[in-house]
């Protein structure tokens, strides 16, 4: 009899496991600046994370326009608030027009990371995923030898991985109103040597797709970091000014979400529009 049940033990442990030692398919959605009271965009883009499975993320700016535990209440939970245990969240600026963002961590819990850091990483199939608070004056710098810096190296270090995915508020490459945020350098750097993937941010209310780049803006398609703008979760549309090189795709007039597809040693991509919008952006790309 304990013969049988250890056979039957290994068999369901190899069985969910894919053919060939392959970590299983996952996905992650999400945006950025994202819910208001006064509009329905927010509701619009919450009705696609129902019917795309994963884990969603948040870039940042959750709730407009200051991101109190009320607006939080009000405004971010009757819409994305539905997904909130599938939620992996980033803090923006917005939420700390609340003094030290307490509507925000308050509202997420630990799901948010410890308050006064908002920083942290999880695991998803093969990848590593790094989340960061760019909001540097109010987190202790941003910096190399910032706390957040420090602890970022350490990280990276210890979770070695084929492939590894961070995102924060602030991008350092945007063709958008705001423009490059050049305070997130030493973010990049980090991430750079340690052969990360994907950047993901917000902001700018657009979406934006770059090439493969260095933290220097130089075009790199072997080691590049490929970055995404989606400051497209509902809040409102921002226009494009200067258009910054490497961008190889961008809308500035659709709400909506990013779909990635993390594969073992890959990954694709995906815009989803809101219903009655027809932008949509793809594609795939392997980790480094």
């Amino acid at each position: 009899m304990a013969s049988a049940v250890l056979l039957a033990c290994i068999s369901a442990v190899l069985m969910a496991v894919p053919a060939g030692g392959q970590v299983r398919t996952v996905t992650l959605v999400g945006a950025g600046d994202i819910a208001r009271c006064d509009t329905r965009a927010d509701s619009a883009t919450a009705k696609l994370l129902r019917k795309i499975p994963g884990t969603v993320f948040t870039l940042g700016d959750n709730v407009y326009p200051h991101g109190t535990m009320k607006q939080f209440r009000n405004c971010y939970d009757p819409t994305w608030g539905k997904y909130k245990k599938r939620t992996k969240p980033s803090v923006g600026n917005h939420e700390y027009l609340t003094p030290d963002a307490s509507g925000y961590f308050n509202y997420f819990g630990a799901r948010a990371g410890s308050p006064g850091k908002g920083y942290y990483s999880y695991e998803r199939g093969n990848w590593h995923i790094v989340v960061l608070n760019s909001n540097c004056k109010e987190v202790g710098g941003c910096g190399k030898r910032s706390r957040q810096g420090r602890w970022l190296r350490r990280n990276l270090t210890n979770h070695r991985a084929r492939c590894t995915l961070a995102y924060f508020h602030h991008p350092l490459f945007s063709s958008g109103k705001h423009g490059n945020i050049a305070a997130v350098r030493p973010f990049w750097w980090a991430l750079y040597g340690a052969n990360a993937d994907v950047v993901l941010s917000g902001h700018d209310h657009s979406y934006e797709r770059f090439a493969p780049q260095r933290p220097d803006g130089t075009l790199d398609r072997r080691r590049g970091i490929q970055e995404f703008v989606v400051g497209t979760g509902g809040a409102s549309h921002y226009a494009f000014s200067r258009i910054k090189p490497h961008s190889r795709a961008r809308n500035d007039n659709t709400f909506g979400v990013l779909k990635l597809t993390l594969k073992a040693r890959s990954y694709e991509w995906k815009f989803v529009p809101v219903a009655g919008k027809t932008f949509t952006d793809s594609g795939k790309n392997r980790c480094h």
